[in-house]
Formats: structure tokens, sequence, C-alpha cells
């Protein structure tokens, strides 16, 4: 079993757009709200890649795309944020997403940045676990006005860097 995390112009355009679809197969809400949105963030790394390759990466088993992981980095060096993060139905539960998530973090961190943050839903409770197993805690949750997407509330989440933490933050 061999993880690599791949750039993302070593793949076909489709793939990003792909594993969102996959990742949130289980409640159809997700791509009946989200679809536009997730053709749009497909488009618009496959019309910028180095953007692409430099904050962001696809994670594959054995040569095959299970998920991938992207990052916001236009308010570092206060913060960056994590914006898509999603491991395919067929490989949930086995480790992946905190073994990615943490690779992402690890990336961002080389930059100096104070911290990372993440939002979810609060329906996405494995999501929750994986963000708090690699470090990050809820800083705030807010009610979704979104009533189209039909999910709760979102919980935004915060991870301090290293270089913080032990400046005492």
């Amino acid at each position: 079993m061999s993880i690599e995390f791949k750039k993302v112009s070593d793949f076909n355009r489709g793939i990003l757009f792909e594993l969102l679809t996959d990742a949130y197969s289980f409640d159809c809400r997700y791509k009946q709200s989200c679809n536009s949105d997730w053709q749009d963030f497909e488009n618009f790394f496959f019309d910028n890649l180095q953007i692409a390759d430099k904050y962001g990466f696809i994670t594959t088993l054995n040569d095959e795309a299970i998920g991938f992981v992207f990052w916001d980095p236009r308010n570092m060096p206060e913060y960056a944020e994590i914006g898509h993060n999603c491991i395919a139905s067929k490989q949930k539960g086995n480790g992946y997403g905190k073994i990615q998530l943490q690779e992402a973090v690890n990336r961002i961190t080389r930059n100096e940045v104070e911290k990372i943050i993440v939002s979810t839903n609060d329906d996405l409770i494995p999501a929750q676990r994986t963000y708090e197993s690699v470090g990050f805690t809820i800083y705030q949750k807010r009610k979704n006005h979104n009533i189209a997407d039909g999910v709760g509330e979102h919980i935004d989440y915060v991870y301090y860097t290293k270089s913080i933490r032990t400046a005492g933050r």
C-alpha cells in the first residue's frame, strides 16, 4: 500500500469534480447545492495549474487518486484557509484523510503561517474527528443561512502553528 501526494498537473481535468462528487455521494443535498461551485473550483485550478500545484495536491493510493486538499494562501502569513479536503467514499475510514490533512498542515506551516483555519458542517462527524485528531480546535459555530443546502451549523476550526504555540499565544 503506497500513499503518495502528487501535483494536480499530473491529472486530467475532471478529477477534482469526480472526487468531490464521490466523497459527498452519501447525501444528494451536497451535489444539488454544490454542483456549480465544484465545477467552478475544478475549472479555476485546471485553468491555473501553477496555483493548483503550489497550494494543493492529490493523494494517491497505489497510483489511484483517492482524495485531495487545497488551501487559500491570500491571507498568509496571518492565516491560511483549507478549502476542499476530501477522500473517496471507498477509502473513508482507513486513516487516509488524517494522513492527507497532516501533509497539508506540514506544507502550509513551512510558510511560517500563524494559524490554519478550516470549516465543516455539523453533520460531517468524520471530518470533525479528523480535524481534531491533527490538532485543530473549534473556535466557533455558526448557523447556516443557506437554506438550499439543508445542513445545520458550520463549525470553524483553528490550528495554531508551532511557532505561535511556543510564543504563548
